[in-house]
């Protein structure tokens, strides 16, 4: 019996530690949305979600988007954020990182693209 109760609390704590590992969006100000508008320095298009940096008035940005098959399926491409694009971001900012937002949406030359 406590084997069991060993084995089960341990594979309950397995499983609890990728959640430990991302960030929840309670980690960001949504009183506080910004407008970040630059080139984009640096972009992944992956999972669990992607992200950008980008140089906005001389600082360095990371804006963290929705997952790659939310993007593709409201539209935004991973072409449409390569390094080198300019962008539009808007965002709520980060209660742990100056220099972090969450993107809410992002234009691209006409097109706006809705993440959450």
């Amino acid at each position: 019996m406590k084997a069991t109760i060993v084995r089960g609390l341990t594979l309950a704590g397995l499983m609890a530690t990728p959640a430990l590992a991302h960030h929840g969006w309670s980690s960001y100000d949504s009183t506080k949305l910004v407008t970040l508008q630059g080139p984009v320095l640096e972009s992944r298009f992956g999972n669990p979600h992607g992200s950008l940096t980008i140089e906005h008035e001389g600082k360095r940005w990371e804006a963290v988007l929705a997952p790659p098959s939310r993007m593709t399926a409201r539209g935004l491409t991973e072409s449409d954020i390569a390094v080198g694009a300019t962008v539009k971001v808007e965002g709520y900012v980060s209660t742990r990182v100056a220099t972090e937002i969450r993107a809410e949406r992002i234009i691209v030359g006409s097109k706006t693209v809705e993440l959450r």
